[in-house]
């Protein structure tokens, strides 16, 4: 092929501006945290008395004129506002003092607060009380711990005095994992732009360049599958609660290349690496050298006494305890789970909550979701089932009702339609149920992008393994798409399912941990 053809030419031309973008967003990305931030701007700031220096004369009528210290008064507008991404609690403030933020007005001082808020955002209004922090002395206002979610804002019309239109105007404060900053100011009803010029731009850059690539690319009919392809037919099994991932990386798979052909047949972690394990035996057996082509992924390392088995770290799974609602409890202890998990807690008041029944919904013993369970939380197996409904209880000899079930969609299900209902799920599954919700565990919140970040200890994670029989061949399918998985397009897939990718600078990290 032509080195200098015209796609090629295009082709360098976006990866060199793909780089140099990358760079500037990484550059852009450790300057300006982007998860938790308070953004303040100065709406408006006019002049009230004739003898404002920085301001134009004016025309007064009533307590304008009639009330003292209001020839040289001043009237800010001044808009608070959550910009970032995340909502931001009371406990988010870092502030030493009962307030969260405190804004200088130099050269002024202050006469009169009063906060406005939008109209669908009610709540906030009751934070705003002397017992919160909220109050003035001389240029300083005091402002609460308001808690904001994303792109809530309140506005403070502040009068002042002793000073000239334009003074400085600062808001200080801290936000644990975010900032307090500045916007451009505005009038206001303006709002800030969604993106700054230079991200304009390089976007139209870059989509100019690659609609060109792809224009010059769909018009050759020369067009070759992606490097590393692999033919055959590959088996993908073991864990229940990775299996959506493994059906969409395979399906990208399959339409990369032509040739390939994999199912994805799960059924549970520790059957589906005892499965390879008996098919490498019997292809030893029967005189076969190499690796059956099957693929085994498994919550957390293999069982004892499988050496032939050789592991592949893929991803970091995050897990959830899961309550009907019913229940209304949002955190428990781990001593309260292994109480629960130990038959001890038959009524849910005896924790604090309502008036109901203990039901505990299990997965079963392949359950890799239940193994990192017992081994991460419980420290410990699980007591003897005595349901088979999840409703009766068929062993009288037993305090509490567990029951036992397949999938991680039988258990959210069961849990939500079972007043009384404990269970457990893989993270990004529970998210999306209705009727239940997600307990924190000794404080800390089930979260992925704060364990990718080094932030939360959250206890109920493991490491997702893919094990092949003996290592196989380079250019096999099952080698083929390992790679795939693990560091080709299969990590945007795995990122896109709430698992965090093992093969990147944060995964790499946590995926060394034992």
């Amino acid at each position: 092929m032509e080195l200098l053809s015209a796609e090629n030419v295009v082709a360098v031309g976006t990866a060199v501006l793909g780089i140099v973008a990358s760079g500037v967003m990484v550059w852009y990305e450790r300057r300006t945290p982007r998860r938790k931030r308070i953004g303040y701007r100065v709406q408006m700031d006019n002049p009230i008395g004739d003898d404002v220096r920085l301001g134009r004369a004016n025309v007064r009528l009533g307590l304008f004129d009639e009330a003292p210290d209001m020839t040289d008064a001043t009237l800010v507008l001044l808009r608070i506002e959550n910009d970032g991404s995340q909502g931001i609690d009371r406990d988010d403030y870092t502030s030493p003092e009962v307030h969260g933020l405190t804004a200088v007005f130099t050269d002024r001082t202050i006469r009169g607060v009063s906060v406005t808020e939008p109209s669908d955002t009610d709540h906030l209004m009751g934070h705003f009380t002397p017992a919160r922090g909220f109050g003035y002395d001389g240029n300083t206002l005091r402002i609460p711990r308001v808690p904001l979610n994303p792109h809530d804002h309140f506005k403070l019309l502040v009068l002042l005095s002793g000073g000239d239109v334009g003074s400085e105007i600062r808001l200080s404060g801290g936000i644990r994992d975010g900032v307090v900053h500045p916007n451009r100011s505005a009038t206001p009803d303006d709002k800030p732009p969604l993106f700054s010029r230079a991200a304009r731009l390089i976007t139209i850059m870059l989509t100019v360049s690659v609609l060109t690539l792809a224009t010059l690319v769909v018009t050759r009919d020369d067009a070759r599958p992606p490097i590393g392809c692999a033919t055959g037919d590959l088996t993908l099994t073991g864990s229940t609660a990775f299996a959506p991932v493994l059906r969409e990386v395979a399906e990208k798979y399959e339409g990369d290349c032509e040739g390939a052909a994999i199912e994805v047949d799960p059924h549970g972690s520790t059957a589906g690496v005892r499965e390879l394990a008996a098919a490498g035996a019997e292809q030893g057996e029967q005189g076969t050298k190499g690796s059956p082509p099957i693929v085994a992924l498994s919550d957390g390392p293999k069982p004892s006494g499988l050496p032939e088995l050789r592991e592949n770290r893929v991803a970091v799974s995050v897990f959830a305890l899961v309550v009907n609602d019913e229940v209304g409890l949002t955190n428990l202890s781990t001593e309260d789970v292994r109480r629960l998990y130990r038959g001890e807690i038959t009524n849910w008041r005896q924790l604090g909550g309502p008036n109901l029944r203990v039901h505990l919904v299990s997965r079963d013993a392949n359950s890799g979701t239940r193994q990192v369970f017992q081994r991460r939380v419980l420290g410990r197996g699980e007591i003897a089932n005595s349901s088979v409904d999840c409703v009766h209880k068929d062993d009288p000899t037993l305090d509490v009702i567990r029951c036992e079930l397949d999938s991680t969609e039988q258990v959210l299900t069961t849990v939500a339609e079972l007043p009384g209902a404990i269970g457990y799920s893989e993270l990004n599954a529970a998210d999306d149920a209705k009727g239940l919700h997600l307990l924190k565990l000794d404080g800390h919140t089930p979260s992925v992008d704060a364990i990718e970040h080094g932030t939360n200890p959250y206890p109920y994670r493991e490491i997702e393994y893919a094990y092949t029989y003996g290592r196989p061949p380079a250019d096999s399918l099952a080698s083929s798409f390992l790679t795939y998985l693990a560091r080709g397009n299969g990590q945007d897939v795995i990122r896109t399912h709430g698992h965090i990718p093992c093969w990147t600078p944060e995964g790499l990290e946590l995926c060394a941990e034992d």
